[in-house]
């Protein structure tokens, strides 16, 4: 038996950068986090008593399949045949919902393949596992959308992540313990209660890529900026006014960015002394994040006050096992397994 834990991000700036279409040709950046919101997976081989070989939980769904070709769930499926797995039981539970903008389903997909690797009894790098996520999401499941989820759920941490049509590459950003602390606390977190699936904003944001490659560019740019900020050590309400900026250029790349509903909850934020914010992942719903000064917190929380706040803090360890047992009641199977 295994269980990974992998965290959720947030994204902070160059979001839509990330797509292949776009940095391949002009190269992308984005700046974004890993908190201590969490999924676990928790997977061992199914012992030979059922009537069925592979029993998959999540949310409130049961699978029971006796072929990896019969599963529903498509990065399940897909991960199974791709590194060949068979009898398997897998469990998925999280912190918080899916399709809210928080890399969900990448955090999923990383955590997944950790405990594959480790069930077959091999270590794969935070590179390997990254890569091999984007690879199950984006080629194998067909699923749109860019790749630095993958990348953030793996490695974890505070980061830019730079693409190219040559790769990418992850850049902790270097900053002090009293400024990331003070950034920490001066972030609010709310859900809206509304889920959505990125995959057909992302579709969207793919085919407007060559119309909006103005705006995209400047989203790139605004990743110096906000680094700049960060590292100089200037007045952190910058960063609360470049989230602001950011947001406003995000709503003009798709329209299904934001709604009437996200447009008045921002604004409620705004007129109660929110500095700035977003809306997390590709939008249409989520997960609001706000840049907001102590002194204005209870105010803001009073104006959303529908809406669940959520407390968080930043992690930095990326995905990892959290526990592994050998399964000796049918280790000459595991064998067999890992020898194909």
């Amino acid at each position: 038996m295994v269980i990974t834990q992998t965290p959720f991000r947030m994204s902070f700036f160059g979001g839509g950068t990330d797509f292949p279409d776009f940095y391949n040709e002009y190269g992308g950046s984005v700046i974004s986090t890993t908190f201590d919101k969490y999924c676990s997976v928790m997977v061992s081989h199914l012992p030979r008593f059922f009537e069925y070989s592979n029993q998959i939980n999540y949310d409130d769904v049961i699978e029971f399949t006796n072929t990896a070709d019969e599963i529903v769930h498509p990065a399940v499926r897909e991960a199974m045949k791709y590194l060949d797995m068979h009898e398997l039981r897998i469990v998925y539970e999280a912190d918080l919902p899916a399709r809210s903008g928080l890399g969900t389903s990448s955090s999923f997909a990383v955590g997944m393949l950790n405990a594959f690797y480790a069930l077959k009894g091999k270590y794969v790098d935070k590179k390997k596992l990254a890569d091999d996520a984007i690879y199950l999401e984006r080629t194998l499941c067909k699923e749109s959308g860019g790749v630095q989820d993958q990348i953030a759920a793996s490695f974890g941490g505070f980061n830019r992540i730079n693409f190219s049509a040559d790769g990418y590459s992850v850049q902790p950003i270097v900053i002090s313990q009293d400024t990331k602390r003070e950034l920490n606390s001066n972030l609010m977190l709310f859900y809206t209660n509304v889920s959505r699936f990125s995959a057909v904003i992302s579709q969207q944001h793919e085919e407007n890529i060559d119309k909006k490659v103005k705006d995209l560019l400047e989203m790139k740019s605004l990743v110096d900026k906000a680094e700049e900020i960060l590292v100089s050590k200037t007045d952190l309400a910058e960063f609360g006014r470049l989230l602001d900026y950011t947001w406003k250029l995000k709503r003009g790349i798709t329209d299904g960015v934001s709604t009437n509903v996200i447009d008045d909850l921002y604004q409620k934020a705004k007129d109660a002394g929110a500095i700035g914010g977003k809306l997390l992942g590709a939008g249409g719903g989520g997960f609001l994040l706000f840049y907001v000064e102590k002194d204005k917190q209870e105010n803001v929380k009073k104006a959303l006050g529908d809406l669940l706040y959520v407390p968080f803090e930043f992690e930095n360890a990326g995905s990892r096992i959290l526990y592994y047992r050998s399964e000796f009641f049918d280790i000459e199977r595991i064998k067999e397994i890992n020898n194909k």
